[in-house]
């Protein structure tokens, strides 16, 4: 257990930062708001979404401490702060397909060193990467996303790690966890080791370093 300033003490300048959320769903807006306060710039952000209002990743954006962004969905209705950054070319894009987005994650905490996708074949998300055809289909060469730093949002925890979530909120927590050297989890609620049904465990206390009570 610590603050969430103390959560995000060791995130550095250039950093990879992967950072949950579907939209707002699970967006771990408190370690993300003390993550500005950090400081740390130069940063390679990993989401589903490019920010959304004024708030959470967007407000991040905003202060300017964010190089690129890797992500799925980069324009929304109220993508306005990503928007203008990357009009005004402030800002790097790198768009990847959602499930290949998981899956590259997924591959780097289990320690896979790329795989074949067919998703994105044909198309300028393909452009400069290997291709191979596999029993009369065309594939392309994806490599994993490994994060210096995953900031997840749960619901439960206990003071061991282990995590549940509630419903869309899981989103892509639990395949950040695996996939960065350090994981901070906000939760709602911290309880005692055993309280969790261990068959209700989702994301296992060995991937969560750091592990930070919020409110709401």
């Amino acid at each position: 257990m610590c603050t969430a300033d103390e959560a995000v003490a060791s995130v550095r300048d250039g950093d990879t930062v992967l950072v949950g959320g579907f939209g707002m769903a699970g967006m771990p807006v408190t370690l993300i708001d003390a993550l500005i306060a950090h400081g740390a710039a130069g940063l390679t952000i990993v989401s589903n979404n490019a920010g959304n209002g004024d708030t959470g990743l967007a407000a991040l954006l905003a202060a300017g401490r964010v190089r690129k962004v890797i992500c799925s969905f980069p324009r929304q209705a109220d993508s306005w702060v990503f928007d203008g950054l990357y009009r005004a070319g402030k800002i790097e894009l790198e768009v990847v397909p959602q499930g290949t987005l998981a899956e590259r994650m997924r591959a780097a905490g289990a320690g896979i060193g790329a795989f074949y996708c067919p998703t994105g074949v044909g198309t300028p998300l393909a452009a400069g990467k290997e291709t191979r055809v596999i029993d009369g289909r065309a594939y392309v060469l994806e490599y994993p996303i490994r994060g210096d730093v995953a900031l997840i949002r749960a619901h439960t925890g206990d003071r061991m790690g282990n995590l549940v979530y509630r419903k869309t909120a899981r989103n892509f927590g639990p395949v950040m966890a695996t996939a960065a050297a350090l994981t901070v989890a906000e939760v709602r609620h911290v309880v005692e080791p055993g309280a969790i049904d261990p068959e209700a465990v989702v994301t296992p206390g060995i991937y969560v370093d750091r592990l930070v009570e919020v409110a709401g």
